[in-house]
């Protein structure tokens, strides 16, 4: 059997690799004794809340379960556009809302629908995989391109500028970014897209961490520069909605009815049950526990990253959001005498059963040395990954 060109440049997701190996290490007879921490997949361990999961049961015994518009139920959009509202004081019309099968299906749509064979879309280095893997999928090129911890590891203006070439669309950002867990800080960002504009290029960017947001310096949409920015988003994270698989994107009105087409074909509609379940994260008391479970996560960073750095592990950015800690494991390469973060990941999960993803998912610059843990666990599995690991520190 031939497999696409396309298919063959599209990696493996090493994360789900080694959360596989964890899982298998999970089974054996030495994990009854110490289980496996599990610190690898940005995964809430909040569910979702109590009136979402009622609302789901109501729409299953009422039989509200067939297709549904393909870019989604109105009253959703309409909750939506209210919560840009309300949160970020941003008029973003319903009409401009696309629901999705998740944030991976509205990037995938944004793709098709602005990419063409061949075209450069600028990532900073470290990014989000899969992130990159769309591009691909439309047969665009990712061209990713080093950060530093002075720039939060996050592209600037003036890098966009320098990297920009003939062949460039635009730039595919993620604010706050996974792995980094950092943001571009908006005047920043506005400057970085204002020159793709001058381009005539696309500014697309990921902002399913967004209402995760600690630190008010970072904690607005770029929605409020202007129409042409794309945002995605998600009920995954802040609405802890992982495995109900809905999104969103917010696109220019010219672009709606393109997207529109691309989702009645690639498909149909998202979940009837999950959009329905959806409308229920925005009552009030579903938003109250949201704010309650997104400071139990700035809680587990404030304790979480101070106590790498005690035990060896550099993380040489605080994230400002998300639920990540991308740390340096230099020392413990040196002390375990180890020549990359894949092995020290799999050397670290034999040793102390804690689980975390090597840098080798996120990028090439500095991965050999970076891993990066999830806090979407709970602050006593946290502390415990942290004492076990400390048992065998450089």
């Amino acid at each position: 059997m031939k497999i696409s060109k396309r298919a063959a440049h599209i990696e493996p997701f090493y994360v789900m690799e080694v959360a596989k190996a964890a899982t298998q290490l999970a089974a054996t007879e030495a994990a009854r004794a110490k289980p496996v921490i599990h610190l690898t997949i940005g995964e809430p361990d909040f569910t979702a809340p109590p009136l979402v999961q009622e609302a789901a049961v109501r729409a299953v015994r009422a039989g509200v379960t067939q297709y549904t518009p393909a870019i989604g139920i109105e009253p959703l959009r309409e909750r939506i556009s209210t919560w840009y509202r309300e949160r970020f004081g941003v008029d973003v019309p319903a009409r401009r809302i696309v629901v999705t099968a998740g944030a991976s299906a509205a990037l995938q749509l944004a793709c098709m629908a602005l990419i063409e064979p061949g075209d450069e879309v600028l990532m900073p280095d470290p990014c989000y995989p899969c992130n990159r893997h769309f591009v691909i999928a439309a047969d665009g090129i990712p061209v990713l391109v080093p950060t530093t911890a002075a720039e939060r590891y996050q592209l600037s203006a003036e890098k966009v500028r320098a990297n920009w070439r003939e062949k460039t669309r635009g730039v595919l950002l993620a604010s706050p970014s996974n792995p980094t867990g950092t943001s571009i800080h908006p005047e920043e960002l506005r400057r970085i897209h204002d020159f793709v504009q001058s381009k005539g290029g696309m500014t697309l960017l990921d902002e399913i961490y967004l209402g995760l947001s600690h630190d008010s310096d970072f904690s607005q949409t770029a929605l409020a520069f202007d129409d042409n920015v794309i945002s995605i988003n998600s009920f995954s994270k802040y609405f802890c909605m992982t495995g109900w698989r809905l999104g969103w994107i917010v696109a220019p009105e010219p672009l709606e009815p393109v997207l529109e087409r691309l989702a009645q074909n690639f498909f149909l509609c998202p979940s009837a049950v999950s959009q329905h379940a959806a409308l229920a994260c925005f009552e009030r008391e579903s938003l109250e526990e949201y704010e309650r479970r997104r400071a139990e996560f700035k809680a587990r960073r404030d304790w979480f990253i101070p106590a790498l750095q005690e035990i060896g592990f550099n993380v040489p950015v605080v994230p400002d959001g998300a639920f990540y800690a991308w740390a340096d494991c230099s020392a413990w390469l040196e002390a375990w005498d180890l020549s990359s973060s894949w092995d020290f990941a799999f050397e670290a999960m034999k040793r102390t059963h804690v689980a975390m993803s090597p840098g080798r998912d996120f990028g090439s610059t500095e991965a050999a040395r970076f891993v990066r843990f999830s806090t979407a666990n709970s602050m006593e599995k946290l502390q415990e990954a942290v004492e076990r690991l400390a048992a065998f520190r450089p």
